[in-house]
């Protein structure tokens, strides 16, 4: 297998380029999938990309990928701050997990600063807004074929 994974946006990341440019920029949600398309393509890898707003939701999604990917990139958005459920999942997981956020969560409110995912997940992506996810695709070809 080594080259299936899936990229999973909490809540509220459908709504990009609407909201708080200033925090997450302008690229819209579909032109952030494309560019994460194009990347994937480039690097030989096949790529799921899914948003959901509800937490249960995405827990499924996440015990559901252990079968079918390699590797997750996920961006859990608000809950990443607030899901014990997500956490868990993302421990049973695995294999390579890498979490992204498009804004620092370190340099926001104080509430945003404490990831509940963190030390579940390989490594971390933030601030870097929307080309994280380039570089998250980038990182996960390189954990998959190593």
């Amino acid at each position: 297998m080594n080259n299936k994974i899936i990229i999973i946006n909490g809540p509220n990341i459908n709504l990009l380029g609407e909201r708080e440019q200033s925090q997450y920029g302008s690229v819209t949600f579909d032109e952030l999938k494309q560019n994460c398309q194009k990347k994937c393509k480039e690097l030989n890898l096949e790529l799921e990309f899914i948003q959901s707003n509800i937490e249960g939701e995405i827990v499924n999604i996440i015990q559901n990928s252990r079968k079918e990917f390699d590797g997750i990139i996920i961006n859990a958005a608000a809950f990443t701050h607030t899901s014990v459920a997500i956490r868990d999942a993302l421990d049973i997981f695995k294999k390579p997990i890498i979490e992204i956020h498009i804004s620092n969560i370190y340099k926001r409110e104080e509430f945003r600063k404490k990831s509940l995912i963190s030390d579940v997940v390989t490594g971390g992506i933030f601030g870097l807004g929307s080309d994280g996810y380039i570089l998250a695709i980038i990182s996960m070809q390189k954990l998959l074929n190593t």
